[in-house]
């Protein structure tokens, strides 16, 4: 099997759904008080969107204690099957983590397939995942997901019997049951996903050392899925990377190459989006890519300005973040999509950008200039004609102003690093 395989999947229905078609499906709910339950079903609405699914109804229930098998209690499962076969519903997605056997219970109670949060959010990482690496962290993500949920995913992972009849009434033993085959291939599975996966790991490591070798500082976009991380880098480095306006429009992270006003060239790293409630195992299958996040000078914390949750959003942001150990990194809120009609007015020392318009990107990157400043030093030098060599590391590690050929050399206005400041002091005027 190939490492971009999953061979035990969830079902047909999220399969279907990313090949165009809008497939009809209904929300389900279990409101114990805990959240914001109107705000948690416009997510799932948006994530079953951005897997090609239309929510057409949502059926919730306000109940203290949950019912063990299935969740809802007898009678909102009931009026939650009438509801499916009314709208003639491809599937029905719980707002939450199920069980095996709840998956089980609640796919034959509503006589459609089920799927839960995590499950929805798997299948769209698998459909947007592009580099190896995100193939691969996907499948792990996902076998590690289905391990405990064996018996309740379907029909084809039941058990079968072993064995059989011999002569004079005689048996041998039962065998290897479907199930235990599944859950032995699983574990076999997730051993080598995770083998290669260090593999890559490593590699990042290595071109993370390389950078920081070179003393080239990395700037992190970080934040809520949907809030234009991937348009402000388009917007910064002119580099066209896909953006659309859905829930993990790009999952795998992307490094681009930028030179701040000062001069100071840095790498702008975009990273996977966040979602309320995103679960831990989540977080941990995409560690590697988050730490991108962990390894960067300076941190950006992207809110969508139009959005009225903007606090919640950053505050799931921050949650990541704590749990990846970014504490000392200077961190930057920036709220992103000013220019839509409804977005909220904020104080005017906050930053404000529209990766659409361009407004606030100078005041963007002036304030990671101002952050990075102890990084880089402007200087006038005059560079005798046989030192001409040491120009490179201007122009490859720096930047040059001007530049002005005269008798006993070259004079050059340049920004350079702290760290190359040594190499030129002979030559300062």
């Amino acid at each position: 099997m190939s490492d971009n395989t999953t061979e035990l999947d969830f079902g047909t229905t999220a399969q279907k759904a990313t090949d165009g078609e809008k497939l009809p499906v209904v929300l389900l709910a279990l409101d114990q008080g805990k959240y914001d339950m109107a705000r948690s079903l416009d997510e799932l609405r948006a994530l079953a969107d951005a897997n090609g699914m239309d929510a057409v109804a949502e059926v919730v229930q306000k109940r203290a204690t949950p019912e063990a098998a299935t969740l809802l209690g007898e009678g909102k499962v009931a009026e939650a099957r009438l509801v499916c076969q009314n709208v003639n519903a491809a599937a029905a997605i719980f707002d939450g983590e199920l069980t095996g056997s709840q998956i089980r219970n609640l796919s034959a109670a509503l006589q459609v397939e089920v799927l839960d949060r995590t499950m929805l959010i798997l299948e769209i990482f698998r459909a947007r995942a592009t580099t190896n690496e995100g193939k691969l962290q996907t499948e792990l993500a996902t076998l590690r997901y289905q391990l405990p949920r064996l018996q309740g995913l379907g029909e084809s992972l039941s058990r079968q019997g072993g064995g059989g009849g011999g002569g004079g009434g005689a048996r041998r033993g039962a065998g290897e049951t479907k199930l235990e085959l599944d859950r032995r291939h699983l574990h076999h599975r997730i051993e080598h996903l995770e083998g290669r996966l260090k593999e890559l790991e490593k590699r990042r490591g290595e071109t993370r050392r390389a950078r920081q070798k070179n003393n080239v500082p990395v700037v992190a976009l970080v934040g809520y899925t949907n809030v234009g991380k991937s348009s402000l880098l388009n917007a910064l480095c002119g580099e066209q990377i896909f953006e659309a306006d859905m829930l993990f429009a790009t999952l795998d992270p992307t490094a681009r190459k930028l030179v701040l006003p000062s001069g100071l060239q840095i790498i702008l790293v975009d990273t996977v989006g966040f979602v309320s409630r995103l679960p831990h195992h989540l977080v941990e299958a995409f560690k590697s890519t988050l730490e991108e996040a962990a390894f960067a000078d300076v941190i950006l914390k992207v809110a969508d300005a139009g959005d009225a949750q903007a606090a919640e959003q950053l505050a799931v942001t921050d949650e990541v973040l704590g749990s990846l150990d970014c504490e000392g990194i200077p961190q930057l809120v920036v709220y992103n999509k000013c220019d839509r009609p409804n977005a909220v007015a904020f104080d005017p020392d906050i930053l404000l950008t529209s990766a659409k318009t361009g407004y606030g990107l100078p005041e963007l990157l002036a304030k990671i200039d101002e952050v990075l400043n102890h990084r880089v030093r402007t200087i006038e030098i005059v560079l005798p004609y046989d030192k001409l060599a040491l120009a490179d590391i201007l122009r490859s590690r720096g930047s040059v102003a001007a530049e002005e050929y005269r008798e006993d050399g070259v004079y050059y206005r340049a920004t350079v690093k702290i760290d190359d400041l040594h190499r030129f002091e002979e030559y300062l005027i």
